[in-house]
């Protein structure tokens, strides 16, 4: 697939973009609370691609499995939402919606980068994803190659970051 023109920030932990996070009509987790926060996601460059940097409001909801994840601008200004469902994801932006197979599929045609979507309802808990092994860390865990750290998560911070290239960086800062 061609890659969208669309801001890093519409994934941001995507980003992250991830995600990064309209309507798929098997959505069923309207009852879900709403995690809200912000978020800044940097990648640092690498071969083709310029260092990029963002950030963002953000309001998440769901699991892996079914989710939805919405990104603001300071101003409250909509950027981009994305929902996703068992084989379905659906990333609607300023140039429309953009329907994929998967939220893996959805990150590596915005972002060309490969973001944990479905597993950030779980690190944003505090906890790593049940679909994946991982391992605790002395500050969190690791899971899907990103450390998740959690030492400051009871002031409502938390960084996932991949250490490999190009590096990820994903800041976010609940709100209380």
């Amino acid at each position: 697939m061609k890659r969208r023109a669309l801001p890093l920030l519409a994934l941001a932990s995507l980003a992250v973009a991830a995600a990064l996070l309209a309507g798929c009509a098997s959505w069923r987790s309207n009852d879900a609370s709403w995690t809200t926060g912000r978020i800044s996601v940097r990648v640092d460059a690498a071969a083709a691609h310029p260092a990029r940097s963002v950030s963002a409001g953000f309001e998440l909801r769901g699991n892996g499995e079914y989710g939805e994840l919405r990104l603001d601008t300071p101003m409250g200004l909509r950027i981009a939402s994305a929902r996703w469902s068992p084989g379905s994801a659906q990333l609607t932006g300023s140039d429309g919606e953009h329907h994929y197979d998967s939220l893996d599929a959805l990150a590596r045609d915005v972002l060309g980068e490969a973001l944990p979507l479905a597993a950030l309802p779980d690190w944003v808990a505090g906890r790593p994803w049940p679909a994946a092994a991982w391992r605790k860390t002395d500050d969190g865990f690791e899971q899907l190659g990103w450390f998740v750290v959690l030492t400051r998560r009871g002031q409502g911070w938390i960084e996932a970051r991949r250490d490999t290239a190009p590096k990820v960086v994903m800041r976010m800062i609940l709100d209380h």
